[in-house]
């Protein structure tokens, strides 16, 4: 008898964490659809809960403020931007037809990429500009580092099997590049974890130049360019092949 009273506040349990999930679903495809139209400044929750056909209050009880409304969008972005990045990556390394570091590297790179062409407001969101009395909470660090930390894993392989070309690192640079080191990629040499920041802001660097329209009239042929320069990258980080 016990067990036939319990059961149906699980089922009910159940099927309430379905219908908030649903709902919280739908209140951040709202909110992606006007950060296409309107960017993420002029983001309100009463206009997402207008088009809902929800009262403010209702939606206030899954998103307290615009601020925790636009944390979930960004973890959701680089969750998926890692995810993609991670899957190329996976992929690469199951095929192995070209298994040298440098093409690894530029599978992950031209993945990024793919996914920000896809994504082109996610990826404003999150390496656009900065929205107006919005500060990211730490919470958002663990989803941004994901493609950072594949590019060092990459590195870090290579540093384990065939070994790495130190880059060059001037006097004044070298304990920055310590403290670099340390923090983000103890197992590296600090010359290569100086480079490896320094790549990771030039690849977004061009990716965001390409989306936000300063390659337009300069660069026409940008797949094979992002290639030619993600390739120079991979190799500017001490890659040997």
């Amino acid at each position: 008898m016990s067990e036939s009273r319990s059961t149906p506040p699980r089922v009910t349990q159940g099927a309430r964490a379905r219908a908030r999930q649903e709902v919280t679903v739908a209140i951040k495809d709202e909110a992606r659809r006007q950060l296409a139209d309107d960017g993420a400044a002029k983001l309100s929750l009463r206009a997402v809960a207008r088009e809902l056909g929800m009262v403010s209050s209702a939606l206030y009880r899954y998103f307290p403020s615009r601020d925790e409304l636009l944390t979930a969008l960004i973890i959701d972005a680089y969750d998926s931007l890692g995810a993609a990045a991670e899957a190329a990556d996976e992929a690469f390394r199951e095929v192995g037809e070209d298994p040298t570091a440098t093409r690894r590297w530029v599978t992950v790179c031209q993945a990024v990429r793919a996914w920000a062409l896809e994504h082109p407001h996610e990826y404003a969101l999150i390496y656009g500009s900065p929205v107006p009395g919005y500060t990211a909470p730490m919470t958002t660090v663990p989803a941004a580092s994901r493609v950072g930390l594949l590019l060092i894993a990459i590195v870090r392989d290579a540093h384990e099997g065939k070994g790495l070309a130190l880059p060059p690192l001037s006097a004044q640079l070298r304990a920055e590049a310590e403290r670099i080191a340390a923090d983000v990629a103890p197992d590296l040499p600090p010359a290569v974890a100086a480079a490896l920041v320094a790549a990771w802001a030039q690849l977004f660097g061009l990716i965001g130049f390409e989306l936000f329209g300063q390659f337009n009239r300069v660069v026409e042929d940008r797949a094979a360019f992002f290639t030619q320069a993600v390739t120079g990258l991979a190799h500017g980080v001490g890659l040997l092949r």
